[in-house]
């Protein structure tokens, strides 16, 4: 059964023609599925019945089945997907006050990474997924919104897994988003936590699409207690390829910054940070600690994060406060998979 999501148009073209199709039913097909984004076969109503019965027959016009859903207080609607072989995945989509509409989407079914932390990290790794995995989660969120006269305006890498150890299918996604949905380079962003030749890579592919890097400590031995990637490329290889990246690109780097509560988010840290990064062309998104059951620390107060604020500053390099979203249903990644997996083992 083939995911009618995992063909270019060519392709497309020669499995129609595989079932004796001529070749102007292709663009029919690919216009229902990405002009008008149905969200069946037996949506496109102006094709012939018997191709009907042959796309059913031997097509799927997506594979993510809902599994469970939740809605936060603040618009956050977290939404977790089964695969075709009970693999399991999160998507986010978060909506903003400024208008815009921002799908966080996962790159594999767990993550192998370890960042102590992060509750996929501390699940351990599924498999990656496919390129027509990772954009479905976001033409899901696609298709709804424009039956609500919106659009999806933004999408974020940074659900579950490390898209830069699944690089190709994370790259074809990124240009399936912007071929596919119109979705500009610049309003995608994918995260790492800091995979060297990958960055290096990212910046020599010509995308404008931006590049968030997972930092949260200045200190290698410390960052190697929380990240584990760190003993295999420090902080000194990390900070060279975002200076590869800027240079290459013009563009800035973003550091995320998981305000831990007297873990990294004292004066003294702040200072160090500072020195690391100044003279960058960066940014730091500090965002407070999302608790999850495996990590027992604690988010850091306002206070504090003011401070480090303003410690950042006096080295000259920016830095905000991430709005925290749907705190109220665990939507950190990896949250409401554990959550399911707990369910479903207690039942």
């Amino acid at each position: 059964m083939i995911n009618l999501y995992e063909l270019n148009h060519e392709q497309l073209v020669d499995f129609l023609s595989s079932l004796g199709e001529k070749r102007f039913r292709a663009q029919q097909v690919w216009d229902w599925m990405y002009m008008r984004r149905v969200a069946s076969i037996d949506d496109m109503v102006n094709l012939p019945k018997t191709l009907i019965i042959k796309l059913s027959e031997n097509s799927s016009l997506g594979s993510l089945k809902l599994a469970t859903g939740q809605h936060s207080r603040d618009g956050t609607e977290k939404r977790l997907y089964g695969l075709r072989d009970g693999q399991l995945i999160e998507a986010v989509l978060m909506p903003y006050q400024d208008g815009r509409q921002t799908a966080c989407i996962s790159t594999q079914a767990g993550c192998a990474l370890g960042c102590v932390f992060c509750a996929t990290g501390q699940m351990g790794f599924g498999r990656h997924l496919t390129s027509a995995e990772i954009f479905e989660q976001a033409m899901i969120f696609a298709r709804e919104l424009a039956s609500q006269g919106e659009r999806l305006s933004n999408v974020v890498l940074m659900g579950m897994g490390e898209p830069f150890h699944n690089y190709d299918a994370s790259l074809e996604a990124i240009r399936q988003l912007m071929s596919r949905l119109g979705i500009g380079a610049r309003h995608i962003t994918v995260s790492t936590v800091g995979l060297v030749p990958q960055i290096r890579r990212f910046a020599d592919e010509g995308l404008q699409a931006k590049l968030a890097v997972s930092l949260h400590k200045s200190d290698d031995a410390e960052r190697s207690a929380l990240m584990p990637i760190n003993r295999r490329w420090n902080i000194a290889s990390v900070i060279d390829a975002c200076r590869y990246y800027t240079e290459k690109t013009g563009r800035r780097v973003t550091f995320e910054w998981a305000a831990i509560a007297g873990e990294n988010d004292t004066p003294e840290e702040a200072q160090r940070l500072g020195r690391l990064l100044q003279g960058l062309l960066c940014h730091v998104n500090i965002i407070p600690l999302n608790p999850t059951g495996g990590y027992s620390a604690a988010p850091s107060d306002s206070a504090r994060i003011n401070q480090f604020i303003e410690t950042l500053s006096s080295y000259s390099i920016s830095s905000t406060v991430r709005v925290r979203r749907g705190i109220d249903i665990d939507a950190g990644c990896g949250q409401l998979k554990t959550r399911a997996i707990s369910v479903d083992q207690i039942g």
